[in-house]
């Protein structure tokens, strides 16, 4: 690969950051995809390329997809870990139906991630989720309803919303696309 255009992202960096987020060792990762811990520290350390295979084995240990391993364009050398251009975001998120979600940050190296949600007309995550984060949303355009802790609000463009650990759900019954931005800690992706 040449020096001006690399991936926008370390796959190895990646792949540690979502490990130690998820509260794995080395070892028990590697007892998980029957791989030594010598093979994945190379893989963590971009020392060693991962094969389909394995990338799907990582994928399904650490619960993403196997699309947030990879970034959807290369960027410029000077650009790496700093800007991440449009066409180049990553898909990321359990793909639920009515809902694309890219991540916005470099990589998965932070304390956090930020992306960008569109959310489908008529969309809606159909039962509440709950998880060990805090998350904070703007929206941006169209309209979006969150339901936070058993709260219902009703969100229009240049609102914000926080949810620290307790259950949610959103719907967007409205007539156009709902985009937001949601920076969460710890990664959850």
């Amino acid at each position: 690969m040449d020096q001006t255009h690399r991936h926008s992202t370390t796959l190895g960096a990646d792949i540690r950051a979502l490990r130690r987020t998820r509260g794995l060792t080395l070892q028990q990762m590697a007892d998980a995809l029957g791989r030594s811990v010598g093979w994945l520290s190379q893989v963590e350390r971009d020392k060693s390329d991962p094969g389909i295979d394995d990338l799907r084995a990582i994928a399904s240990v650490l619960e993403v997809s196997i699309s947030t391993l990879f970034s959807n364009a290369p960027s410029p050398a000077h650009e790496t870990g700093r800007i991440v251009r449009s066409e180049a975001r990553r898909a990321i998120g359990p793909g639920e139906e009515g809902l694309r979600e890219e991540l916005l940050s470099p990589d998965l190296t932070d304390d956090f991630e930020m992306v960008h949600s569109t959310f489908l007309p008529g969309a809606s995550l159909p039962a509440p989720v709950q998880r060990p984060t805090q998350e904070v949303g703007y929206l941006i355009s169209g309209k979006l309803d969150i339901e936070i802790g058993g709260h219902l609000f009703h969100l229009e463009p240049g609102d914000s919303f926080r949810i620290k650990g307790e259950p949610f759900r959103w719907m967007n019954p409205y007539d156009a696309p709902a985009i937001a931005v949601w920076v969460i800690a710890p990664l959850v992706y």
